[in-house]
């Protein structure tokens, strides 16, 4: 399973129709770090999700400086793809597991299962201001992806 793929799964996972759903956030929002996807509940709450695929990304992770926090992230989850579940004693014990198996490419009939609910480790909401700038990165990237499938046509 490519990370594309994971990243659409997880979209219908959070909904997309009732939370922001932006991959890659890092630049413009004060994290110490780059968020795999970033989940905006309406009620202003980020949950960070983390995208693994394979064991040796998965292992590594343990070695970042940052271990994923940020005091502007109520939940942190890490989305993995099922052949890596024997390896989740390297996930951090705060992050809930989200384990996603695709075999027909039909995302919402992809299985998805919540293998352990994250702990909350913030309150912090969202100000105007940075769920603006979220919306604009959001926005920004609908031209990249236009390019990209204009030169693919």
């Amino acid at each position: 399973m490519k990370t594309i793929e994971m990243e659409i799964a997880l979209a219908y996972y959070f909904g997309y129709r009732r939370n922001l759903i932006v991959p890659n956030v890092w630049w413009g929002m004060g994290f110490n770090h780059e968020l795999d996807l970033l989940v905006l509940t309406p009620a202003g709450y980020g949950y960070e999700v983390e995208i693994k695929i394979n064991k040796y990304d998965l292992i590594k992770d343990k070695e970042k400086l940052h271990c994923h926090k940020s005091h502007k992230i109520k939940h942190l989850y890490f989305a993995i793809t099922e052949k890596l579940e024997p390896y989740i004693d390297h996930i951090p014990k705060h992050a809930g597991i989200i384990i996603i198996k695709n075999e027909f490419k039909v995302w919402q009939q992809s299985k998805k299962k919540l293998l352990r609910k994250p702990e909350k480790t913030s309150d912090y909401k969202f100000t105007e201001t940075e769920r603006v700038e979220l919306y604009r990165l959001m926005a920004l990237r609908i031209w990249g992806l236009k390019e990209k499938l204009s030169n693919q046509l």
